[in-house]
């Protein structure tokens, strides 16, 4: 069974002053598009490179997690530093993700350009860093999401099954 990692960076939903929504619309984009059985692990961190890192850390080195979702934490403001702990815990960097994500972005919202996320490997797991708004998190989720499952074959990670064949690319042989 693949474990999959949803990580909720925010200050005021680790501190139970705001209602986590991104964590449970990644959860649900998740149930509904993918057919294998997957295990997920919902964790709420404050902003900051530390607890971020030490997150990464326990989901992709403790609880083996074959695919980790963040949220939040990407764009400019001082407390915004979910990629400086991305830079912490990667051993090879994605960027293809966050550029295909703002892209995709900037055809709804001109403030796309200000994000920062990004992508990347840890031993057997991805890391993708997404957006904090649920309806950016769609939209973004659409647009990566297809090259994930090769991705996790590509690096010995478990193996995802989807719904719709479009949000599974893999090459013929």
């Amino acid at each position: 069974m693949v474990t999959i990692g949803i990580l909720t960076v925010s200050d005021r939903a680790s501190l139970g002053q705001y209602e986590d929504k991104s964590g449970p619309a990644i959860e649900a984009w998740l149930r509904a598009a993918i057919s294998s059985p997957f295990e997920a692990i919902r964790t709420i961190v404050p902003d900051g490179v530390e607890p971020v890192a030490g997150a990464l850390r326990d989901l992709c080195d403790t609880q083996h997690a074959d695919l980790v979702l963040t949220t939040g934490g990407t764009g400019p403001s001082p407390r915004d530093l979910t990629p400086e702990a991305m830079q912490q815990v990667l051993e090879k960097e994605l960027p293809g993700f966050g550029e295909l994500m703002r892209r995709i972005s900037l055809e709804t919202v001109p403030t796309a350009i200000l994000s920062r996320q990004t992508a990347g490997i840890r031993g057997r797991t991805l890391i993708v860093n997404l957006p904090g708004k649920p309806r950016s998190i769609e939209v973004c989720l659409n647009a990566v999401f297809p090259a994930i499952p090769y991705c996790l074959d590509l690096i010995g990670a478990g193996r995802i099954e989807t719904r719709d064949p479009a949000l599974a690319y893999r090459p013929g042989p």
